[in-house]
């Protein structure tokens, strides 16, 4: 029968609430590109600062937030929420279940999703660095004095970032969405004081100023769409967050404050940029009035730590997936949030991180340079997403395919743009989201293929669970008092631990659970109905299983008491077996290079064992070890 997990009546938030919150969480990345957006776009692309440049510019800005964040991303991707989730993970497990049976395709979905994860990983890794150095370069407009110490600066406030992540968002998290409120009423201020003193700027709302600028600078027009995509970072956010505020909120949050405010902030830009073509190596800080200028500092740098937070804990939150779909190693979860499930805390994922994160600011040493690096993880997520989107639409929505051409024709083409002109930045730095994704995009395939072919060398020296069953009513064995759980992968295979238990102890407890631990890779939440079933197999034994989706907290225990198999299982009196495998990699090449096999060996014997995952207690578990030739 399925549990019944207790229910508790919470006073749901209002919408502008959900908005103001989801502003503090969902904005901050795309609400603090304008500290380098345009900086970037007139800096290393050399395109020179005149009236038709800085026109064509911002009209490319203009229509690439209004096509690609509005009409993509609110209108459209928004509608792909998997039980109410978002995000790559989210978005791959839709596209996996809509090409379900169909061979190469199907694989070929996993794959894209895949990779779009591990992109997402590289650019978790650079925004911290490029948001909290571009805010503090800004001291460098105050007095040259400061150059020295923008990087020591920057260091200092990242290694604090990293240090409170054990505290959650909750530290701070209350103060989010007022101070990034704050933050984009603020910037659209200082953008409406240069709109007024050259209203001229509103030109760049007519399109054909976008295509002039790019057939007037022919290579060097294309190579600038790598600083226009900067405008669009963060807008994979929407929809990641859409599990923790919804669609609603995050909608009227872009639509009513986000969305003019980083406009106007643009064109207040490109106003300055009219009046004073000298500004183009600091448009942001030049609107600034100098008196203002320490204050702005202090603002963008808590707007740039808070966009930090978000993509960070936008990390754990893809890891804990990644980990329950089978494609990482299991690692410590911590939840720093009781009101808030989604809030969790991955101390080695945190370390990681704070390693890559500084090695990107020690490496780049400036924001400008950085920026080389941003665009083509952010412009490669957004392509791999269209893709996906479109298998959603085809398989679930249905959509014909004069709607299927229409999409995929002018967002394929932005997009496929967009990450065009960043490769061209290989050299400058793009090598190194992408060596970062690679290299979490093996970490995810080698982890895979290596349990499969984990559980194929088990299934091979293991026996039939119901040939076990029957053996034993054979032959019975002696019985001890109480409950014994077996954590097993299959419904046809009797568990190792189960079969070593009896092999030497030759003793078999008066009730056996086999528990088999399913999370479903379709779904980000199992409703309450089908998350467990019974079998009773006789003679004391039991096969269950439990199901998770990919994004909800794993707790065995906890689901064990809300069933009701019989009397006599209780808490107290159970004990779990689990098999503690060494593993080794042999030296053929069986279905697998042997340094694969190596590495997915060393990831194996550092993972966090399953009966911690689980939430099992270490008081009430019995390990069984044997040795595994992989």
């Amino acid at each position: 029968m399925p549990d019944q997990a207790p229910s508790s009546k919470k006073k749901q938030p209002s919408l502008p609430a959900l908005a103001l919150a989801a502003t503090g969480v969902v904005f901050g990345d795309i609400a603090t590109s304008p500290l380098y957006s345009l900086q970037q776009a007139f800096g290393e692309q050399g395109v020179q600062p005149t009236s038709e440049n800085v026109l064509g510019l911002l009209s490319l800005c203009l229509y690439a937030l209004l096509l690609v964040v509005t009409c993509k991303y609110v209108l459209v991707v928004m509608r792909a929420d998997n039980h109410g989730e978002g995000g790559m993970m989210a978005l791959g497990a839709l596209a996996r279940g809509a090409t379900r049976g169909r061979g190469k395709w199907a694989w070929l979905t996993i794959m894209l999703g895949l990779a779009g994860a591990a992109l997402f990983f590289g650019d978790s890794v650079i925004t911290p660095a490029i948001s909290v150095m571009s805010a503090v370069e800004g001291l460098q407009l105050a007095t040259s004095s400061f150059k020295p110490w923008v990087l020591p600066i920057s260091a200092g406030i990242l290694i604090g970032l990293f240090v409170l992540q054990r505290r959650g968002s909750s530290l701070l998290g209350h103060w989010f969405g007022p101070i990034m409120a704050l933050w984009l009423l603020v910037i659209a201020a200082l953008g409406i004081a240069a709109i007024t003193h050259h209203p001229a700027v509103f030109a760049a709302v007519d399109p054909r100023h976008a295509v002039l600028y790019m057939a007037h600078n022919g290579f060097k027009g294309f190579a600038s769409l790598g600083a226009v995509v900067l405008v669009l970072t963060g807008a994979e956010a929407l929809y990641a967050d859409i599990g923790h505020f919804g669609t609603a909120p995050i909608r009227m949050a872009w639509l009513g404050l986000a969305l003019p405010c980083l406009l106007l902030n643009y064109f207040g830009q490109g106003a300055l940029l009219l009046m004073q073509r000298d500004a183009s190596s600091e448009p942001f800080y030049r609107l600034v009035p100098h008196v203002l200028l320490y204050p702005m500092i202090a603002l963008a740098t808590c707007a740039t730590v808070i966009a930090s937070q978000a993509v960070v804990s936008g990390t754990f939150s893809m890891v804990r997936q990644g980990i329950q779909l089978g494609y990482l190693p299991r690692a410590r979860v911590l939840h720093t949030s009781k009101e808030m499930e989604g809030q969790v805390y991955l101390p080695a994922v945190n370390l990681m991180l704070f390693v890559a994160v500084m090695a990107a600011v020690l490496g780049f040493r400036s924001s400008q340079r950085l920026s080389g690096a941003y665009g083509i993880a952010v412009s490669g997520t957004m392509l791999l997403t269209t893709i996906l989107v479109l298998v959603v639409a085809r398989r679930e929505w249905k959509w014909g395919i004069v709607k299927l051409v229409s999409f995929g024709g002018l967002f394929g083409i932005i997009d496929s743009a967009f990450f065009s002109a960043n490769m061209l930045k290989l050299r400058e730095g793009g090598w190194f989201p992408l060596l970062l994704g690679a290299l979490a995009l093996f970490v995810m395939t080698t982890w895979r293929r290596g349990r499969q072919l984990l559980l194929q060398r088990i299934h091979a020296e293991g026996a039939k669970l119901d040939e076990l069953i029957a053996e034993t009513r054979r032959d019975p064995p002696l019985r001890a008092e109480g409950t014994a759980v077996f954590l097993t992968a299959s419904r046809d295979w009797a568990p190792h631990a189960l079969v070593q238990n009896l092999r030497h102890n030759q003793v078999l407890h008066q009730r056996n659970v086999l528990l088999h631990v399913d999370v479903d890779v379709d779904t980000s939440r199992v409703n309450a109905d089908v998350r467990s079933d019974i079998e009773d197999l006789g003679d004391g034994f039991y096969w269950i299983r439990f199901r998770f989706g990919f994004n909800e907290h794993i707790d065995v225990p906890a689901r064990l008491e809300l069933l009701d198999v019989e009397p006599g299982l209780k808490a107290q009196d159970i004990t779990y077996f689990v098999g503690r495998d060494k593993v080794t990699a042999a030296t053929d090449k069986d279905h697998m290079q042997w340094w694969r096999k190596a590495f997915f060996v060393y990831m194996e014997r550092n993972a966090m064992p399953a009966v911690l995952y689980y939430g099992m207690p270490a008081h009430r578990l019995v390990e069984i070890g044997t040795k595994i030739d992989l």
